[in-house]
């Protein structure tokens, strides 16, 4: 039965088409584009890798290459390591600043200086000396005369940012100059972050100098000042101790002074 229908003559049905097939497609060579052939499971028995790998592909990963030239200068992959720093570290060393008389500051970071508490610490006190000293001057203008009037002074941000920053930052440049220039070994980073922890006493003692005593904040601030320079002319004689540079010393300490002198004068009047 069905082989009969399938014998049946169509083509004088409506609308059917004779199939015609092309001498040519017969003859034609379909070019295969060439494949990118590919191994799965990976070689060697599929150890760590997954997945398959691309024939020919390079064996080894993407890893990021410390920068040697000066382009490292401009990248930030550079700094990360002066940043790998954790709250504990970072409060071990705040308190160091605190005490110093030990002198030991450079042996706590000689593994791993950082910059974090520079950055850190430099825009702690630029904000709080802005703030602070507006309200101390607000509060000795009351304690004074409660009838007057009293304006805030915007400029204090601009000053504090100047001279904190700049202080922190030139210093210990000129420092590290001064000691490759006299032959003694000198590290940038350490500098830098001796300084930099330096500033942590000026955070703590912008709080008390908010007390409208005059003689009182004298008293504050000098003594935070001594606080500071003793903790810089201390680790710095032992940083380059064996040299005669006793003169570099005593120019930290009276540096360290005048900041803490000019704080006062400019922040908190």
């Amino acid at each position: 039965m069905d082989e009969s229908y399938n014998n049946l003559p169509s083509s004088h049905l409506l609308g059917s088409v004779p199939a015609v097939v092309s001498e040519e497609s017969k003859t034609t060579n379909y070019e295969v584009p060439e494949a990118n052939m590919q191994i799965f499971p990976p070689p060697n028995g599929g150890g760590s890798r997954q997945g398959y790998q691309t024939l020919g592909s390079p064996s080894e990963g993407f890893e990021q290459q410390p920068a040697n030239n000066w382009k490292g200068f401009f990248s930030i992959s550079s700094y990360t390591q002066y940043f790998n720093v954790d709250t504990d570290i970072v409060i071990n060393r705040l308190i160091s600043s605190l005490y110093p008389i030990t002198g030991d500051f450079f042996s706590k970071i000689d593994a791993n200086p950082d910059l974090y508490g520079l950055i850190w610490i430099s825009t702690t006190l630029v904000f709080m000396l802005a703030a602070f000293g507006n309200c101390a001057t607000y509060l000795m203008q009351k304690h004074n005369n409660s009838s007057a009037s009293w304006s805030f002074d915007v400029s204090y941000v601009n000053v504090a940012a100047c001279s904190v920053y700049g202080y922190a930052i030139a210093v210990p440049v000129a420092y590290y100059f001064l000691l490759q220039y006299m032959g003694s070994n000198a590290s940038l980073v350490r500098f830098w972050c001796l300084w930099g922890y330096s500033l942590f006493i000026f955070v703590v003692s912008s709080f008390l100098l908010l007390i409208p005593v005059e003689i009182l904040r004298w008293i504050i601030i000098l003594l935070a000042g001594s606080v500071s320079s003793c903790f810089v002319a201390f680790n710095l004689r032992s940083y380059i101790e064996g040299n005669d540079l006793t003169v570099l010393v005593v120019a930290s300490f009276c540096l360290q002074m005048s900041l803490a002198i000019f704080i006062k004068v400019w922040f908190f009047p």
